[in-house]
């Protein structure tokens, strides 16, 4: 279960560490667009720059950080969720078998 749960968080990151490169990517095409029709200067086209790729790395930081704490917080419930089931009688395991069953099927049915 880890390793789905963090196979599925790296996903989710790298996707937004990817829109974040391909804004920050147009973002230097309009800057440089700009500087080229001289409404920027060189320099305010630098700076411009730079203070995008900040605002990109903080924001790829901040969604880091964020899926991190998500991924543990899975792992807590997880780690409940496996606590709970060791405890589990035999019946309460069976009706939990059964319940699961009938979810799958309808999941199936979905499909």
């Amino acid at each position: 279960m880890e390793s789905r749960l963090g196979d599925g968080l790296k996903k989710i990151i790298l996707m937004g560490i990817g829109a974040a490169a391909m804004t920050a990517e147009k973002s230097q095409q309009i800057v440089d667009e700009l500087v080229k029709k001289g409404e920027l200067t060189v320099e305010q086209g630098k700076e411009l720059n730079q203070e995008l790729k900040r605002n990109v790395k903080k924001s790829i930081d901040e969604a880091a950080a964020a899926a991190k704490e998500k991924e543990a917080e899975a792992e807590k419930k997880a780690e409940g969720l496996e606590k709970q089931i060791s405890d589990m009688s035999a019946e309460e395991l069976e009706k939990l078998k059964e319940a699961i069953r009938k979810a799958e099927e309808n999941a199936g049915s979905e499909d």
